[in-house]
């Protein structure tokens, strides 16, 4: 028996091969593409009934209102379905109030040009992920709806496989009886410190994430010290890799285990180190450091049209790798 509302129906019978995401299909009937019975119709809830004939017109793909930049990206892959771009830090990911320009949309409507067939019915890339201005690396865009909507599907049921690399104060050690106490927090073989918590927007710093163990999004980090510098360690290179992918997430799970990304301004502060620990070059450093030091080091997923697992590795920007290396001497 099919759903009695118009749009349950579109939802579960459009071909999966149409690419029609519920939101596009909302979007149709609000503008009057789709018919029923031979008569057009706007209201998403109207009733439909078995043997109701339902058709739906999806217009040619227009012209974006923003603006193609040529922008210098580097391009780690591309076909006629996607992109994986190497985002620098300082770019912003898309067109926003107070970054009309300049944004890695920009500069991937002027790149890939004619090759998008469209998204959501605009010639525009789809992004189906973001990572922070200031955070480095890998991020995939689709060029077709097609390829958009299989990638959101894998985004949503946490199948991508992202891992990030970090420089953080001191060393999450589930040897630490702060960590073992901290609610959310778990010890996995190999070292792991599995951080579980859900993340809502502050209740007065509207431009922060906070942790919360009710409402809010489900969220959950995993993190792995890969080196330390100082003893007892005063900073380290940590593995942070997710399960989930919320705003925030890295920055906020690190700040609330205590040890919060060199550099990160909204959550991170700047610590004094002792110089006992650290020479005065390394303490120098990050001090002046002038980002999060973040970077999307991992980025996997299975191709959405060749069903090919595609995996790929950018390594550490310049910044990260001066500061780690002033560390380490």
């Amino acid at each position: 028996m099919p759903p009695p509302r118009l749009d349950k129906a579109l939802s579960r019978d459009v071909p999966e091969g149409a690419a029609l995401s519920r939101t596009r299909l909302a979007r149709l009937i609000g503008e009057g593409f789709v018919r029923l019975n031979g008569a057009v119709v706007v209201d998403a809830k109207v009733r439909v009934s078995e043997g109701d004939l339902i058709e739906i017109d999806v217009p040619v793909a227009q012209e974006t209102e923003i603006v193609a930049q040529a922008i210098a990206i580097e391009i780690m892959f591309e076909d006629d379905d996607l992109i994986v771009v190497n985002k620098p830090a300082g770019m912003v990911v898309h067109p926003a109030p107070g970054t009309p320009d300049n944004t890695l949309v920009n500069a991937l409507l002027h790149h890939c040009g004619d090759s998008l067939s469209g998204v959501g019915g605009e010639k525009r890339p789809g992004i189906v992920h973001r990572i922070d201005k200031d955070t480095s690396g890998l991020l995939v865009a689709a060029k077709s709806d097609r390829a958009h909507h299989a990638l959101a599907a894998q985004f949503e049921k946490h199948s991508v496989d992202r891992v990030y690399s970090a420089v953080v104060y001191g060393a999450p050690d589930m040897g630490d009886p702060r960590l073992r106490g901290l609610r959310g927090v778990a010890s996995e073989p190999g070292s792991i410190v599995k951080v579980t918590t859900h993340l809502a927007r502050h209740k007065t710093d509207r431009q922060k994430q906070a942790v919360l163990f009710g409402g809010g999004r489900h969220a959950v980090t995993r993190i792995n010290v890969v080196e330390t510098f100082g003893a007892p360690p005063a900073v380290s290179l940590v593995e942070c890799r997710l399960e989930t992918g919320r705003t925030h997430q890295i920055r906020v799970h690190l700040a609330y285990l205590g040890h919060g990304l060199v550099g990160d301004p909204v959550y991170g502060g700047r610590r004094k180190i002792k110089t006992s620990a650290l020479s005065q070059p390394s303490n120098d450093a990050i001090m002046q450091f002038s980002r999060q030091a973040l970077h999307a080091r991992v980025l996997g997923f299975v191709h959405p049209v060749t069903s090919e697992h595609l995996r790929f590795e950018a390594p550490l920007p310049v910044d990260m790798e001066c500061l780690i290396g002033l560390l380490r001497g």
